[in-house]
């Protein structure tokens, strides 16, 4: 599936625009997943101050701004990229495995107030729906990682607090958006009926991963 390991974002996007659909982490599948395609170099390691570094983790606001894929928890509600290639398939597909959420309910809600806001960072758009009392924020993470799975919403970027020197720090927060409003909604148009795009993305995907089964793939792309 790969010829070298990967060493820079740079390499990675143009990964990702060949294979056309990668996992952030382990997949479930062997060997499918930026992080096993990346020179061990790259991967998550603890630094003796108690610190820690990820270059992989740091390369995904500049691939999703600048790489021409799609971010998201669209993997069996794992996170990983998609290419603007590939993602109109994925989108008509999913819209159609996963129907529109049905007037007055919470999901809805999490998708109006996208739209009325624009794009707003996990916390801001938790808040805005109303989950600030105890324990909401699991429950809240709930509705929007089935929302991405349904490619309602995506990940725009992602923003991170800076300390008193101005230097980033931390995992990050996600910043959310529809994508149509992140990417209009010609990149979303397919022409192709939904079960026409999953056959193609199933016959893709069996082409790059040979020793996947097909219920591995059927759980990964469903």
């Amino acid at each position: 599936m790969q010829r070298s390991m990967v060493h820079n974002a740079t390499e990675l996007m143009d990964y990702i625009q060949q294979i056309g659909f990668l996992p952030l982490l382990y997949s479930g599948i062997r060997g499918f997943s930026a992080d096993e395609a990346v020179d061990p170099d790259c991967r998550y390691v603890l630094l003796d101050d108690g610190g820690w570094d990820w270059p992989l983790w740091k390369w995904k606001g500049p691939i999703v701004t600048e790489g021409g894929c799609v971010y998201g928890k669209f993997f069996n509600k794992k996170a990983g990229f998609v290419s603007r290639d590939w993602w109109p398939d994925l989108y008509n597909w999913r819209h159609h495995a996963h129907p529109a959420p049905s007037a007055g309910s919470i999901e809805e809600t999490i998708l109006m107030t996208l739209r009325e806001h624009g794009s707003l960072i996990t916390r801001e758009l938790r808040s805005a729906c109303g989950f600030t009392g105890p324990k909401m924020r699991s429950r809240f993470d709930g509705y929007v990682t089935r929302l991405q799975m349904a490619c309602r919403i995506v990940t725009e970027d992602f923003v991170y607090p800076r300390d008193k020197h101005n230097h980033e720090y931390g995992w990050g927060w996600a910043l959310l958006n529809t994508p149509e409003q992140l990417l209009g909604k010609e990149a979303c148009h397919c022409d192709r009926t939904p079960e026409e795009s999953l056959e193609r993305m199933l016959t893709h995907l069996s082409h790059i991963l040979p020793h996947a089964t097909e219920k591995q793939l059927e759980n990964l792309i469903k």
